[in-house]
């Protein structure tokens, strides 16, 4: 279901993270804000609303790669009744995480280029989440030498990064695959 009213969205929000921060005993504090604007040379980054967390338990949210954080996230989704890539609508963030991952990401994705040209040799990423391996794509779709397909099932989806000349097995010629 389409976010048809943000301001009631992000009460719900607001009211789910209420209750699990009182509960829970955690020592945050939160800021939503409806139709942030959008960051500068990132068009992956337009979430319809943005939940910033601040506060001395900010590195619970943090361990284990985010782990908490983007669980609080997927609980939100799953309250608002987001489907599919919808999830892109809201994104929660702490201590500017997010920035840092989609660098990381960046980096990832130069470093695997390289490596792919060098050996001539497919470079499979480790399992990601689809807003991740979005990322991935995006940051190299104008390596014209090189392409990148999605692969595998659930939790452990992947990008696999393929010289452009390279054939598979099965199939003769892949069409190239890219995120529009």
């Amino acid at each position: 279901m389409p976010i048809t009213d943000k301001v009631a969205a992000a009460k719900q929000i607001g009211e789910f993270l209420q209750a699990v921060i009182s509960n829970g005993g955690f020592k945050l504090k939160y800021r939503i804000t409806v139709d942030p604007p959008m960051a500068e040379n990132r068009e992956w980054e337009h979430p319809e609303i943005l939940v910033e967390f601040a506060g001395p338990d900010s590195g619970l949210l943090l361990e284990r790669a985010g782990e908490l954080l983007r669980s609080f996230e997927l609980l939100a989704s799953e309250i608002l009744r987001l489907q599919g890539n919808e999830h892109e609508k809201i994104w929660f963030d702490c201590k500017n995480f997010r920035a840092q991952r989609i660098e990381e990401l960046q980096t990832a994705a130069r470093v695997a280029a390289e490596q792919v040209r060098r050996t001539s040799e497919p470079y499979r990423f480790g399992p990601m989440s689809s807003r991740e391996r979005r990322i991935v794509h995006l940051a190299l779709r104008e390596e014209k030498d090189l392409r990148t397909e999605s692969d595998g099932e659930g939790g452990r989806r992947s990008v696999v990064l393929y010289p452009g000349s390279y054939k598979t097995a099965g199939s003769p010629a892949r069409r190239e695959r890219r995120p529009n």
